[in-house]
């Protein structure tokens, strides 16, 4: 074929040769495919990119998730080896804020081996540049089961969940179906329904006919695998993301190209495709791997109880007195950003994955 078929027209081949594709395959193929997929090959983050996440938003966000890995370690006794992992680093702005951050703390870089899961080459040349100027150089690993178990772990997942998609079932007047991407007779992609009698979980919530329900299992992959990585090298896990506390009904699939909404089905590969974290499978099977789990918080909650206020509050006195009085306004948005219910505050949450019974960490022990 020839090199400039787009990934819309090699997903419509592939459909029309196989059949209907799951939701969460055409996902997937949308954001990982290794010539055209939206990560291997375009990611745009920031303002002036397709979408915005909470480091981008304030400075505020990475160091104050610095300083709860710091209290974490302290509260693992502060040993003198521990390992540092971020999944889904996004551009690096995440870790180089939290670093800077925790240079106040003497002994915490010294003991620290900072490790990054990302599977996104553009991404990880971001990283690399933004961590240039850092105390620590860190290593790339593929997933974690890569990373060792023989010191404890202290992870970070901002905004990961969401990218790990999940299958859509319908549950009609006939029965149960599968929401699946097909292909029309002019090559179109289409979302059609596919009959069928089991092979899934059938929600233990009620759901009425017509409504979607969601099932990932890379999530719930992902919160075994991480249970299993805190319970044998003991530590926390800190995961915040937009999505579910509670099982329930609902299509939480969209398509950001721009900051805007668009067709998921229109330009495969070209825009973030995302879907809600659950939190309630995530969590549940790191119960089942051996782990504990925190309740989740909405994200405003979190912030506060590390003390956004009262860095906000810092941060304008400073730009007070290095004549900067304009800069108070933009703090005050940013941190509105953050923690409001209207804004990021109430769809975004936060729960940690822990050790167990051995740990009480920042956020969760008031």
């Amino acid at each position: 074929m020839s090199g400039q078929e787009t990934l819309k027209a090699r997903l419509a081949r592939e459909i029309a040769l196989t059949g209907p594709m799951t939701v969460a395959d055409f996902v997937t193929r949308c954001l990982h495919d290794p010539k055209d997929g939206y990560y291997a090959s375009r990611p745009s983050l920031g303002e002036g990119g397709d979408f915005i996440t909470a480091p981008l938003v304030s400075q505020m966000f990475g160091e104050l998730i610095g300083l709860w890995a710091v209290e974490t370690w302290t509260r693992l006794g502060a040993p003198e080896r521990f390992r540092l992992v971020e999944v889904g680093p996004g551009d690096g702005t995440l870790m180089s804020d939290a670093l800077r951050a925790a240079r106040l703390v003497p002994g915490f870089l010294e003991a620290c081996d900072l490790i990054l899961i990302e599977p996104s080459g553009p991404l990880r040349e971001l990283q690399a540049k933004a961590l240039a100027g850092a105390d620590l150089s860190p290593r790339w690993v593929r997933d974690l089961t890569r990373i060792e178990t023989d010191a404890p772990v202290i992870l970070i997942a901002n905004e990961v969940l969401d990218c790990l998609p999940a299958r859509q079932f319908v549950r009609t007047e006939g029965g149960w179906a599968e929401r699946r991407v097909g292909v029309t007779d002019d090559n179109s992609l289409i979302f059609g329904l596919t009959a069928i009698s089991g092979g899934f979980e059938k929600p233990a919530f009620p759901i009425e006919p017509g409504q979607v329900f969601e099932i990932s299992e890379q999530q719930a992959i992902f919160g075994r695998d991480l249970g299993a990585l805190v319970k044998a090298a003991s530590g926390a896990a800190l995961l915040i993301d937009y999505g579910r506390a509670r099982p329930e009904a609902g299509d939480t699939l969209q398509a950001l190209h721009r900051h805007q909404k668009v067709d998921p089905l229109d330009a495969p590969g070209q825009a973030d495709l995302t879907q809600w974290a659950d939190f309630p499978l995530v969590l549940e099977a790191a119960i089942r791997a051996g782990a504990d789990v925190t309740g989740c918080l909405p994200q405003g909650d979190f912030l506060r109880r590390l003390g956004i206020e009262a860095r906000a509050h810092a941060l304008k006195e400073g730009r007070l007195k290095s004549g900067q009085p304009q800069a108070a306004a933009v703090i005050d948005r940013q941190l509105n950003r953050l923690t409001a219910e209207d804004q990021m505050g109430t769809l975004f949450k936060a729960a940690a994955i822990l050790s167990p019974r051995s740990l009480i960490v920042p956020g969760w022990d008031l």
